[in-house]
C-alpha cells in the first residue's frame, strides 16, 4: 500500500521537462502579446513603407516587411488578439451549448435525447470545415462570424461528451437518493451531476481551442474569416502565398506562430490535467 502511494505521488511531483517550460514560455509570450501589443510591436500593423517592400528581416524590421511594406513583426503581435478572440469564442460556444444539450439529453432521455442524439449524428456526418463555411455564407464574413461558426461546428462533440459523463453518474446511488428525497431536476442537475460530470468535458476544451485556432486561421486563409487589411495569421498566409518563392519568411513567420501556439496549448493542458489527477 506504501509503494503504491509513494508512487503515486512520485508520478504527480515528476519534474517538468525542457518541452513543458518552453511551453508555458511560449503561451506567455503570446498572452504578452495579447496583453500589450503597442508596447511590443514597433510599428502600427497597418502602416505602410513604400520604399521597403518584401525586405527580409533587418535591424528595423526584424521579421521583414510584406508586399505593402508593413512590419511583419508588428502584424504578429496584432494578429495574435484577433486569432486568440475568435477561439475563445468558437470555445465558449461549442462548450456553453454542447454542455447544456448534453446535460438536458441524457437525464431526461427518452423523445428529448433521441432527437439529439439524431441531429448530432447529422452533424458528425458533414466536415467540420465544410459546416463552418456554410454557417459563415449564412451570417457573413468577417472574424467573429467565422468564429461563431466554429463554435457551431464544434457543439456535437461537446454534446456527445457530455452526454456520455451524464449517463455515467445519473444512475449512481447518491443521485437516486436525492431523487427519493424530491429534490427537482434543476436542483439533481446543477448541484449533483454536473459538477462530476464536466471535469472531461473542461479537459476536451482546452484541447478544441488549439483545434479552434487551426479552424479560424483555416477559414481566413480561404477568405471566410479575417477581412483585409486585419493583421490576423490565417489571412496573413492567404496574402504571401503569391510570394513564396521570393519572400519566404512571409509565410514561416505567422506559420510557426500558429504552430507553436498551437502545440504549446497541446502541451500545458495535457501538463495540468496530469497534474490534477
Amino acid at each position: 500500500m506504501t509503494t503504491t502511494l509513494t508512487r503515486t505521488h512520485q508520478r504527480r511531483t515528476r519534474h517538468w521537462t525542457v518541452g513543458d517550460i518552453l511551453a508555458i514560455v511560449a503561451l506567455l509570450v503570446v498572452a504578452a502579446f495579447i496583453v500589450a501589443p503597442s508596447l511590443i510591436a514597433p510599428f502600427d500593423p497597418l502602416q505602410e513603407f513604400p520604399d521597403a517592400p518584401l525586405h527580409g528581416p533587418t535591424t528595423t524590421h526584424w521579421l521583414g516587411t510584406d508586399y505593402l511594406g508593413r512590419d511583419q513583426l508588428s502584424r504578429l503581435v496584432h494578429g495574435t488578439a484577433v486569432t486568440m478572440l475568435g477561439s475563445v469564442i468558437a470555445v465558449v460556444i461549442g462548450l456553453v451549448v454542447g454542455t447544456a444539450l448534453g446535460l438536458v439529453s441524457a437525464y431526461f432521455g427518452k423523445v428529448v435525447d433521441t432527437l439529439a442524439s439524431r441531429i448530432a449524428d447529422v452533424l458528425l456526418s458533414i466536415p467540420t470545415l465544410l459546416l463552418s463555411i456554410t454557417i459563415i455564407v449564412a451570417l457573413g464574413f468577417g472574424t467573429v462570424n467565422a468564429a461563431i461558426a466554429v463554435g457551431v461546428s464544434t457543439i456535437v462533440v461537446f454534446f456527445r461528451l457530455m452526454r456520455s459523463e451524464v449517463l455515467t453518474v445519473k444512475n449512481l446511488p447518491f443521485v437516486e437518493a436525492s431523487e427519493h428525497l424530491g429534490a427537482g431536476n434543476i436542483r439533481i442537475l446543477v448541484r449533483h451531476i454536473l459538477p462530476n460530470a464536466y471535469s472531461s468535458v473542461l479537459a476536451l476544451a482546452a484541447l478544441q481551442f488549439g483545434t479552434a485556432i487551426l479552424s479560424i486561421a483555416a477559414l481566413s486563409f480561404l477568405g471566410y474569416g479575417a477581412n483585409p487589411p486585419t493583421p490576423e495569421w490565417g489571412l496573413m498566409i492567404s496574402e504571401a502565398r503569391n510570394y513564396i518563392h521570393t519572400a519566404p519568411w512571409l509565410i514561416i513567420v505567422p506559420g510557426v506562430a500558429i504552430v507553436v501556439t498551437v502545440s504549446s496549448i497541446s502541451r500545458v493542458s495535457h501538463l495540468i490535467r496530469k497534474r490534477v489527477g
